[in-house]
């Protein structure tokens, strides 16, 4: 299947710079995955689209500050990371600028006491070089990393975002809790804790699952053959008791509705390890067991969803593996025409635009 069967014509102009004032206030297109059918909502008409007893699972990863700007330490020339994954023990995997500064062995210090002739509160060597300003570093500090990286780091907003966020909880989900994300789980921006607890008065029950978003979310597929694409790996959690919530879900015959598209896929990567360790065969019902531990699953057209009946997301990029994942689900006619439909009444796109409801 080619790549270029998933682009469109996006007005740099609808690519949502800020986020609203009110979480609760954004536009949602509705899409009927069996007729086709669009509608034209507010995100606050979400609870119509509900019933009790469906399970609304949301990925409760929190974004870290993972952009760093300092120097290196022996010229003093400017140097910029943004922290990708977390290895253990104090190393981390980041994209490097300018590459050609940070080549192997070299230092970085981060921290207003190195600019003060003192101790930098954070170091960073490069103890490994990858392609594209990719680096392994292994850090060294005095105190709690996560403390230092707060102190230090700026949030790490996708590159098509040009503003600056007046606001760092505005870029993290109302129930974010598990740090390790360099970008937000954005489908779940939209929920405020009243909104959630209006949903909860109706019967819909509440779930979270933990995948922490990787940058490499935002770069594109460079191949031209969808099957060629190999998707980063993720890290996620989904723990017994989601997993039992799950399956007492399918088994009422009530629907599981994903959060976005992280939710999504750790969902699905769940489906997969339990099919295999279940023996599963087609027509049984799917019973979820918990797992963790790295993803790097790849959901498009031609893919059998094994948990996910609905899906809430935002507005993704052209070509992207987002955009690929939701045709697999409304299926790709339907997805092209609903964006189509998107563009022409200026819906926000991307991180802090409107929402879309696959139903």
């Amino acid at each position: 299947m080619e790549v270029q069967a998933f682009d469109f014509e996006l007005p740099e102009s609808l690519i949502a710079q800020t986020p609203l004032l009110e979480r609760t206030a954004s536009r949602l297109l509705t899409l009927n995955k069996e007729t086709g059918e669009t509608a034209h909502r507010t995100f606050e008409d979400l609870i119509s689209y509900l019933e009790a007893g469906d399970l609304l699972v949301m990925n409760d990863t929190r974004v870290i500050p993972a952009r760093l700007f300092g120097m290196k330490k022996d010229t003093g020339a400017k140097v910029e990371l943004l922290l990708l994954k977390p290895l253990g023990e104090d190393r981390w995997e980041a994209l490097v600028k300018p590459g050609k500064r940070m080549q192997l062995g070299s230092v970085a210090v981060f921290g207003t006491a190195a600019d003060e002739g003192g101790e930098p509160l954070l170091t960073a060597e490069v103890v490994e070089v990858g392609d594209m300003g990719a680096r392994i570093l292994q850090f060294r500090y005095t105190g709690i990393f996560n403390e230092i990286l707060d102190r230090l780091g700026e949030m790490p907003l996708p590159p098509y975002i040009k503003e600056q966020l007046s606001e760092r909880e505005r870029y993290q989900t109302v129930y974010a809790k598990h740090e390790g994300s360099s970008a937000a789980p954005t489908a779940g921006l939209h929920f405020t804790a009243d909104y959630l607890e209006r949903l909860k008065d109706k019967g819909v029950r509440l779930a979270f699952v933990t995948l922490h978003v990787g940058l490499g979310t935002f770069r594109p597929v460079s191949v031209d053959k969808i099957e060629d694409h190999q998707m980063h790996a993720e890290y996620y959690i989904l723990s017994e008791e989601t997993a039992a919530l799950i399956n007492q879900t399918k088994s009422a015959g009530k629907r599981v509705v994903a959060v976005g598209t992280t939710s999504a896929r750790t969902l699905e990567t769940a489906a997969g390890l339990s099919r295999e360790q279940s023996g599963y065969q087609e027509g049984q019902p799917l019973l979820i067991q918990a797992s963790q531990g790295w993803t790097s699953i790849f959901i498009y057209p031609g893919y059998t969803f094994g948990v996910v009946d609905v899906l809430l997301t935002n507005f993704h990029l052209p070509k992207s593996t987002l955009l690929m994942l939701i045709s697999a689900l409304a299926g790709k006619a339907n997805v092209m025409r609903a964006y189509e439909e998107a563009v022409k009444e200026e819906y926000r796109f991307f991180s802090f635009g409107d929402a879309m409801l696959i139903y």
